[in-house]
């Protein structure tokens, strides 16, 4: 695999505030990339300085094929996370008038616009003007403008956060059509999304980058397995899992040294434990013996969203 992209020690201040503290990552050809983050992690400073649309405090973004002189735009497909658009213009009239601002001369803009409205699902609707399109008909015209050149990168910020269920539903299956054909990098909290589509995961928090990787090596790094007890509002049955809770805290794996980490939440309590078999065992013995009042026991594995959590440490 080819590396299309290349970011080194890129920072960026504003005054006082570090935004983006020094990153480094890669981005490989043909690959599909979520640039995850809580907010205010400095996922969008990150996204407009690989656009070009600001420039660095410090650091090095480097585009496979192109010299540190040209300008990097040429290669680049870029979705803001809230498009504006001229409303009185026609849809097709606005993915021309993209094309020729991308270079591109009067024919070829008409035919590349043509093609990447029906592409979108707006073939229809070319000729309405944008002022009465929906929120994921205006996202779609969005992603025509961005792909109009035909990038070797799109590259989106936050492209469904503004959607509604439906126009989020279809803007994703457009992205997951669009990067069998190119290489595709966009921001997102929302971890759904980049199970969904990604290949390669970078998680950034406050300006620095806590994990980064291809999402199946992982998960398979920093998958544990882990049981979730919910319980009656009982007092005997709270009592218990307070203590266990406290114990394992404490170092003493609760009586049990299978269990690694142990949280409560009003009567729903999640245990890591290191070893499925014999930790569920000696589990049950317990809440036997405790007269615990359970409702429902689950085993399964720790997901994407809690490895988020703890790399953020929300």
């Amino acid at each position: 695999m080819s590396t299309l992209l290349e970011v080194s020690g890129l920072s960026r201040s504003f005054g006082s505030v570090q935004a983006v503290n020094g990153i480094e990552f890669s981005v490989g050809e043909g690959r599909c990339v979520a640039l995850l983050g809580p907010n205010g992690a400095g996922k969008t400073t990150t996204i407009r300085m690989l656009a070009g649309l600001l420039k660095p405090t410090s650091g090095a973004i480097k585009y496979a094929g192109q010299s540190e002189r040209a300008d990097v735009r040429e290669g680049i497909g870029y979705l803001p996370q809230s498009p504006a658009f001229y409303p009185w213009m026609t849809g097709l009239e606005f993915a021309v008038y993209a094309g020729k601002l991308c270079g591109l001369g009067g024919r070829e803009a008409g035919r590349s616009a043509g093609e990447w409205l029906e592409r979108v699902g707006l073939k229809d609707a070319a000729k309405r003007k944008i002022g009465g399109y929906s929120g994921g008909m205006k996202q779609r015209l969005g992603l025509a403008q961005a792909l109009i050149h035909r990038p070797k990168l799109l590259i989106m910020d936050e492209p469904v956060s503004a959607l509604d269920p439906v126009g989020r539903r279809e803007v994703l299956e457009l992205i997951r059509e669009l990067k069998r054909e190119t290489t595709v990098l966009f921001s997102t909290h929302v971890l759904h999304d980049a199970e969904e589509l990604c290949e390669d995961i970078i998680i950034i928090n406050k300006g620095d980058i806590a994990l980064q990787g291809s999402l199946e090596g992982i998960r398979n790094s920093y998958r544990k397995p882990i049981i979730e007890l919910t319980m009656e509002p009982d007092e005997g049955s709270s009592r218990w899992a307070r203590e266990l809770v406290a114990s394992v805290a404490a170092g003493q794996g609760g009586s049990n040294p299978l269990l690694a980490d142990a949280m409560l939440q009003g009567n729903e309590l999640r245990l890591s434990v290191r070893e499925m078999e014999e930790a569920r065992s000696h589990l049950l013995r317990s809440i036997v013996d405790n007269e615990v009042k359970l409702v429902r026991l689950q085993a399964g594995y720790s997901t994407l969203e809690d490895l988020f959590m703890k790399v953020v440490r929300i």
